[in-house]
């Protein structure tokens, strides 16, 4: 069997930036939840797909805002997308998914705890992370944790994340760190950029394993003499971004295996949502 881990938070910005609005009787912006609601149930009709479960920004700041203040937060998120934040939630358990709503940690956190769950579960194949999120590159293992690009139908394994990055999974923290996250708010090592951190992290695949002296690097990057003096001055905040783009995987999700078996669509739930959507035929639509 596969399973599906889905970043819902993706999802939902996914429906609102690229879906048309649609609004209800009261003007309540719900045109995201609709738009998750087709894609989820897309998903739900395709050969194979038999285990899945949503992970959500519940909240949209997590620990990682504690460590660093920089780190992403709700500020900038259309008002009425955040609205809609535990309208998604309650579309997909009325579909019948599993929903791992994350306030703590992030939905990142839950995929990633997921992906070393079930990877290794009887029965199963292979674990699909389904979002394009480069964070979770870090979490593919050969081509039995893969990550799936859903829009573009691309599937990412261990060999494309090299050929993607340069590096390996378990480098992409490293990476992320010395490259910049721009949307999770982390800066990143000045002058470092895409080709030169993977190329040292090639070489030595983590932070601090890299050389203080660029003499000692052992490969060919272009300015490395000012690279190295700027990662020396920043090895200390380097590790804190590293840290801030490495995924939890000790999230205490309750759910088993078996909890993520798609069942069917749950018309108790589905008959008031569509009240609250503004779609009172919603049930049979995605029936």
């Amino acid at each position: 069997m596969n399973v599906h881990l889905v970043d819902g938070t993706y999802e939902l910005f996914r429906a609102h930036f690229g879906a048309p609005g649609a609004t209800t009787p009261d003007g309540r912006e719900v045109g995201a939840t609709r738009g998750l609601l087709r894609s989820l149930r897309a998903l739900l009709r395709e050969d194979g797909v038999t285990h899945v479960a949503v992970a959500f920004d519940h909240v949209v700041e997590s620990f990682r805002n504690r460590l660093f203040p920089g780190y992403k937060t709700g500020e900038g998120v259309p008002p009425e997308l955040l609205a809609q934040f535990p309208l998604a939630e309650e579309a997909a358990r009325a579909l019948g998914l599993t929903v791992w709503p994350m306030v703590e940690f992030e939905a990142d956190d839950a995929l990633a705890t997921g992906a070393a769950r079930f990877a290794a579960a009887p029965g199963v194949e292979r674990v699909l992370l389904c979002t394009p999120d480069k964070d979770l590159a870090q979490c593919v293992r050969g081509d039995r944790v893969v990550g799936f690009d859903r829009l573009r139908r691309r599937l990412l394994d261990e060999a494309g994340v090299r050929q993607k990055f340069g590096v390996g999974p378990a480098s992409i923290p490293d990476w992320l760190a010395l490259v910049g996250d721009s949307a999770d708010g982390i800066p990143g090592v000045e002058r470092w950029g895409e080709k030169s951190a993977s190329a040292v992290l090639a070489r030595w695949g983590h932070l601090e394993a890299i050389p203080d002296s660029e003499a000692d690097w052992q490969v060919p990057v272009r300015g490395a003499a000012r690279l190295a003096e700027s990662l020396r001055s920043s090895r200390q905040a380097a590790a804190l971004y590293r840290t801030l783009a490495t995924v939890r995987t000790e999230v205490p999700l309750t759910e088993g295996l078996d909890d993520l078996r798609w069942r069917g669509l749950r018309p108790e739930l589905l008959a008031p949502l569509g009240e609250r959507l503004g779609a009172p035929n919603l049930a049979r639509s995605l029936a």
